[in-house]
């Protein structure tokens, strides 16, 4: 089988096509014939060494994919050849709130991830793909999407009328935007290209700030709110926006933070957090039983994803490059059968 694997050095140079043996089912575990991957900005930042324990192991990167079970292994019960699923980012995360446990072994680093033919897991691993989706769509779910999910729906307890401010137009915004809006929420998106904030209101958004235009876009969302703030803020910018998140928020409102788009430390309003009481959600993916509370979400609202470019797998650096170009809309999708 055909396998993307990082190795020899750190960067998207260093990604080479291998031939590997097609993986054997033991007790408890599945084989999944691998049909489409996504990437993430988590992919790009590991392929490029960051939160490496050992940044001189070959490593299959990718945390996101979707395809058919085509062995199961003694005693699984959960699933059977032919169902068509997606690995799970947390391999140990169930349910439950976060724990050391849970989230220690996640896929695309430490653990190999869905940039190649077939891989093997744990059966407790994965879960059902939506009834109505291609192997493409399911692909993008598993960390974009229930990041999104999480944020808005699980910790944000997010409800018909509420105003939510997202940031730029990549996968986790662009999911947040159409949960947001299946919700009956009011949705401000932000960024620096006009054509993509046109995109955006063709996919529901209300209102749109260009950054690039106007620098201190935190007041514009308390203008746009009549001086109220946002109920919701998807903090994926990282340490250069997360003082202006806070500002936009209203008076306990929630930020969930994401990303480290523009870096992990920054100073912080700390008088802000508290005479706002806001509340700081720190969001890192989901459980398998917050995904299945997803897909059941998406199937009955006819949710789809947002694909804006499309690779075969053996392109997997052409598409990383575009997203370190941050020039994409939605998601990036690495076709693999």
């Amino acid at each position: 089988m055909r396998a993307i694997v990082l190795k020899d050095g750190m960067g998207i140079d260093h990604l080479h096509l291998e031939n590997r043996d097609v993986p054997k089912a033991g007790p408890g575990e599945i084989v999944v014939r691998l049909k489409a991957g996504s990437l993430n900005y988590r992919d790009l930042a590991t392929v490029n060494g960051f939160g490496r324990t050992e940044p001189g192991a070959p490593l299959v990167p990718l945390s996101d994919g979707a395809g058919e079970v085509v062995e199961v292994g003694a005693g699984v019960r959960r699933v059977k050849v032919g169902d068509h699923v997606c690995p799970q980012f947390f391999q140990t995360w169930f349910s439950g709130g976060p724990s050391l446990a849970a989230i220690s072994q996640p896929l695309g680093g430490p653990l190999d991830g869905c940039a190649q033919d077939y891989i093997k897991l744990s059966a407790e691993g994965v879960a059902k793909a939506p009834a109505n989706y291609t192997a493409e769509e399911a692909a993008t779910l598993p960390c974009a999407a229930l990041t999104a999910w999480r944020a808005l729906v699980v910790e944000g307890n997010i409800k018909a009328g509420d105003t939510v401010l997202l940031q730029g137009t990549g996968g986790v915004s662009i999911f947040a935007l159409q949960f947001a809006k299946a919700a009956g929420a009011r949705v401000i998106i932000t960024s620096s290209s006009d054509e993509k904030l046109e995109r955006a209101k063709a996919l529901g958004a209300d209102l749109t700030i260009n950054y690039k235009k106007t620098p201190d876009w935190s007041s514009e969302a308390r203008k746009l709110t009549r001086g109220y703030g946002v109920d919701h803020v998807v903090e994926v910018g990282g340490a250069d926006t997360l003082s202006q998140s806070i500002m936009a928020a209203r008076i306990g409102g929630h930020v969930a933070v994401i990303g480290i788009l523009s870096g992990l430390v920054k100073d912080v309003n700390v008088a802000a957090i508290f005479s706002q009481n806001l509340r700081i959600t720190g969001i890192s993916v989901g459980s398998r039983a917050h995904f299945e509370d997803m897909v059941r979400a998406i199937e009955v609202n006819d949710i789809h994803p947002v694909i804006d470019k499309r690779y075969p797998l053996e392109e997997a650096r052409a598409a990383f490059t575009t997203m370190a170009g941050a020039s994409h809309f939605g998601k990036i999708v690495l076709n693999i059968a």
